[in-house]
């Protein structure tokens, strides 16, 4: 299925392409509701109003499915799931007939807290309404989401998480490696990682891969860039997994334009579930760009003053790029000898860090020197991993991974 996910986001870069049947245009329908009974029909005329090419069918989530085989998904999708005995089966049936930029809104007849917060943290639905609706809540809950969805480039394609750390050496590039592995295996999703270190990064050295000078053509002469980039640039690293990045020489000066940054991003969403980024750190004009596309910013630092300062600072400028990406700070290397301890460090930040790694300082540079991604021999870096990519990628407890449908959306739980 992860396999089949891939190609319907590749499709849609090729206009009237089609897939089992069905064309994927670029005319695609702005709405689509279907709902069982007239009186939530009613609520949801009213509550909404005029939404241009909006189509409105009687029916529930399985009778969407059936639809969606053959037709276009929409911009935005409500879905009816009353009456249907396994709604999550019933839409992970969804996400394998829908593109990864579709927002769905669910309405049903369940009224438990719990549920909602299932439903939408961990499945990956914008919203849940349950009946009997009204023109209020629909105009309240519903409505932005409509609005929303409808124009063109907003919250479409995979989740964007930047690493980056708040100082050198702190090992962000490790994390943001080892992460998009993980990623990968928990949620069985398509993973780009991007390394923008493009001097010095050591993304392609850790994974023991060869990388070409295309990415940086790409951010400098973004006109250049067309849809077999992806192919010529990026480097496999297992099934699911692809890296680009490039190794420049010291001596290169590198021109990266915001344009090119943020064309190599959107095509990057357009293929991949996830993508995350190893950026540079202070951010220029075209890392700010990033962090601006970015639904999680990790922010990894040490145990020591200087982390304390720049994490501070950090969070802070995060807030001032005006995107609505959600900081997690890992603190990297507790316990190691002359260090702050956890307590001081959580007096500095003003709160603790979203997750720890202990000292593991002898572990991962055998991992880097011999190019061996270091979470397959190291536990302690596994299970804050593990910790990491629950909060990004809404992955149940239990080890059960993500559902289909949060994988498809490439949405988290913040």
């Amino acid at each position: 299925m992860a396999v089949a996910a891939t190609d319907r986001m590749a499709v849609r870069e090729i206009p009237d392409a089609t897939r089992g049947g069905a064309i994927i245009s670029a005319d695609r329908p702005a709405l689509m509701v279907f709902v069982a009974d007239e009186a939530s029909e009613g609520a949801i005329r009213g509550g909404i109003g005029d939404v241009l090419g909006a189509q409105m069918r009687r029916g529930t989530v399985r009778t969407a499915v059936k639809a969606l085989e053959k037709e276009s998904t929409p911009r935005v999708l409500i879905v009816d799931i009353s009456g249907v005995d396994d709604p999550f089966a019933a839409l992970d049936a969804l996400a394998s007939v829908c593109t990864p930029d579709v927002r769905v809104l669910v309405v049903g007849e369940r009224t438990e807290i719990g549920f909602y917060r299932d439903i939408t943290r961990n499945v990956g639905v914008h919203e849940y309404l349950h009946k009997p609706l009204t023109r209020d809540n629909v105009a309240r809950l519903f409505a932005p989401h409509i609005q929303g969805g409808g124009e063109a480039g907003q919250d479409r394609g995979g989740q964007v998480t930047v690493v980056c750390g708040v100082r050198g050496g702190v090992g962000a590039t490790t994390i943001a490696v080892n992460l998009a592995l993980e990623l990968e295996e928990a949620t069985r999703s398509h993973v780009a990682l991007l390394d923008l270190h493009l001097r010095g990064g050591a993304a392609a050295m850790m994974l023991g891969a060869r990388v070409t000078s295309g990415l940086r053509i790409a951010i400098e002469e973004p006109e250049r860039v067309d849809a077999l980039f992806l192919d010529r640039v990026g480097v496999p690293i297992g099934d699911r997994v692809r890296l680009i990045a490039a190794e420049e020489p010291m001596e290169a000066q590198i021109k990266p334009t915001e344009e090119g940054v943020r064309r190599v991003v959107d095509m990057l969403r357009q293929r991949f579930n996830h993508v995350v980024v190893d950026l540079p750190m202070p951010p220029g004009p075209s890392e700010v760009a990033v962090l601006q596309k970015a639904r999680h910013v990790v922010l990894v630092l040490g145990p020591d003053v200087a982390s304390i300062r720049d994490t501070v600072a950090l969070k802070k400028l995060v807030a001032l790029t005006g995107g609505s990406g959600r900081v997690i700070t890992v603190l990297n290397g507790v316990g190691r000898r002359g260090y702050l301890p956890v307590k001081l460090v959580e007096e500095g930040i003003g709160a603790a860090p979203d997750v720890t790694i202990g000292d593991l300082s002898r572990q991962l540079p055998r991992a880097a020197n011999l190019g061996r991604p270091a979470r397959q021999d190291c536990a302690p870096l596994r299970r804050a991993l593990g910790q990491l990519t629950q909060e990004i990628a809404a992955v149940r407890s239990g080890g059960a991974g993500a559902s289909f449908f949060a994988r498809l959306l490439g949405k988290g739980g913040g």
